[in-house]
């Protein structure tokens, strides 16, 4: 019996480098993969605390009404929070005017935050399925009206695409933006862009081009990360800058961190920022004007989305929405003395003119 023939020095080499290879690729697999979420309610996840309706495909959803009884409102509104916030935050409107003009209000946990279960297939189009499933649970009509907050906007966008017949009114309040829209000049956008701090630049790059990659990313202590996750962005406007001072000192802060985090920070989040900054369906730029009002409201020392491009949205692509740019004001619009109530008699009155 012939002896088996001897490896030859590349051959062993080549095994090596294979084995290296692989190894290699099964940690970092290991590794991009985020924890599963804890659901609340389930054994050992968060309590439920919130009132929630079941949808279609077995999630939860978390709600909170404030607001006249809806038997009796004469406006119906559902209201989409923002980055790192729950339905626990809203408009801040006055009660009295929320009683004068007959307002009820519905905030809800968007899926993955707080006490709403999370989608791993979210998307710009679930989101305006989640709100229309909403609306029917809570027979709030056949038509409403609809709120965005920040990052919250993106809701708003998407459904006055996919429901348009849904919406009697829509409000964007200091919406993010995606740099990636089609309609934007590349200019004007790379502009905008290079102006953010570096850790930005690239969670939004990773967001965009790898997804998969932005749970790892977001690990990394040595690697330039979101300053908005963490907190530190600049923000030129005095006001927000005390607000943030003041969550921050409070403890408000990582209260309400712990709070929209708590079935995890990848389906809270890293989902938001996966769904807002990848790659959209359709641009908002080339939505045509819908049979309903639109308003945007957008401080010009905003900090967190840049007026520029804000207003060349409202300007130059979409002049059917009624645009309201607020002289020194920041991106914590309802933080505002005043501006919920200048919010419902502004979008309300006019809608139903």
């Amino acid at each position: 019996m012939k002896p088996a023939p001897r490896r030859s020095g590349i051959e062993k080499k080549l095994l090596v480098a294979a084995v290296l290879v692989i190894g290699l690729g099964s940690w970092f697999y290991v590794e991009v993969q985020p924890q599963p979420p804890r659901l609340c309610g389930s054994e050992g996840g968060p309590p439920v605390t919130a009132k929630r309706i079941r949808l279609r495909d077995g999630r939860h959803l978390a709600y909170e009404e404030t607001g006249v009884p809806k038997e009796r409102a004469k406006f119906k509104i559902i209201f989409c929070h923002g980055f790192a916030s729950s339905r626990l935050d809203g408009i801040r409107a006055s009660p009295e005017i929320m009683e004068e003009l007959g307002v009820h209000l519905v905030s809800y946990d968007r899926a993955g935050y707080s006490e709403s279960d999370p989608n791993p297939q979210r998307s710009l189009r679930s989101e305006a399925s989640d709100i229309e499933e909403l609306a029917d649970a809570l027979n709030l009509g056949s038509r409403f009206y609809l709120m965005g907050y920040s990052l919250g906007g993106h809701a708003v966008w998407a459904s006055i695409k996919y429901i348009p017949g849904r919406l009697a009114g829509a409000a964007l309040l200091a919406p993010v933006i995606n740099y990636w829209w089609r309609g934007f000049p590349k200019n004007l956008t790379e502009e905008v862009y290079n102006k953010q701090a570096l850790g930005d630049q690239w969670a939004l790059r990773i967001s965009h081009h790898a997804p998969w990659l932005l749970h790892w990313w977001m690990k990394q202590s040595w690697l330039p990360t979101s300053t908005v996750v963490k907190a530190t962005t600049h923000l030129p406007n005095r006001l927000d800058e005390q607000i943030r001072e003041w969550a921050a000192s409070s403890g408000m802060l990582e209260k309400r961190r712990r709070l929209t985090t708590q079935q995890g920070i990848e389906e809270s989040y890293y989902r938001d920022m996966k769904v807002m900054f990848g790659k959209w369906e359709f641009d908002p730029m080339d939505l045509h004007k819908p049979p309903f009002p639109v308003h945007l409201w957008q401080g010009d020392e905003d900090g967190l989305v840049p007026v520029t491009l804000q207003r060349y949205i409202c300007r130059h692509r979409l002049d059917w929405i009624d645009y309201h740019e607020l002289s020194m004001t920041g991106h914590y619009l309802s933080a505002v003395p005043g501006f919920g109530d200048l919010l419902l008699k502004t979008f309300l009155v006019s809608s139903s003119a």
